[in-house]
């Protein structure tokens, strides 16, 4: 049986498949698989062939390839459901990546730029996002790191607040849970999650 701190390695940052969010890209129906040509971006085919060497890699198959992206331009990259285990994507430029429902286990994001990225269903356990900029990502149902590889991300007050939101959704009769929970509830309230994870604001009674 796993340990209470392999348990813990990561946690699901919940959310309600319908609910959509205009201001969030790449909610809905998976977009097109694309790369934005520009500033010296590489093009789809050059992404999915690093992607298939990627894959036999994972697989210890002859001609495989670690994926090695760090610093690249993938602006608006459709990679849904991209298998980038273990990839190397330091520095990368992934603003506005469909990345829905890929597989980020183990891959270093430290210092990616993720501003707007569609993450929904992705999968970061033990993804390394030291630095990296996720302000505008859209990460309901995620599975999310909980170790030191996420010190230092840059986050918005959405996520920061759904972050929150779960924390005082927990079950803990510790009095310094209590009251730290106490101190930050008002802020989990404001979270787009809050109704879900039963922290609604009661009306008080007259």
């Amino acid at each position: 049986m796993p340990t209470i701190i392999q348990t813990l390695r990561f946690m699901t940052i919940t959310g309600r498949p319908n609910d959509a969010d205009e201001n969030v890209p790449g909610f809905g129906a998976p977009a097109e698989r694309r790369v934005e040509e520009r500033g010296g971006g590489m093009n789809q085919d050059e992404l999915d062939a690093i992607l298939q060497k990627h894959k036999l890699w994972l697989d210890d198959a002859d001609g495989g390839i670690r994926a090695d992206l760090k610093g690249a331009n993938l602006r608006g990259a459709g990679l849904w459901g991209a298998v980038l285990r273990g990839a190397d994507l330091r520095g990368a430029d992934l603003r506005g990546a469909d990345l829905y429902k890929s597989n980020l286990r183990h891959a270093d994001l430290s210092d990616a730029d993720l501003r707007r990225a569609q993450l929904r269903y992705a999968n970061l356990s033990d993804a390394d996002l030291r630095g990296a900029d996720l302000r505008g990502a859209d990460l309901d149902y995620s599975c999310f790191p909980l170790w030191c590889g996420s010190k230092g991300m840059i986050v918005d007050r959405r996520i920061a607040a759904q972050i929150v939101a779960h924390f005082c959704a927990l079950e803990c009769d510790d009095a310094d849970y209590i009251a730290a929970r106490e101190a930050i509830l008002e802020f989990a309230q404001t979270s787009h999650r809050a109704k879900v994870l039963g922290l609604e604001i009661k009306e008080r009674e007259e």
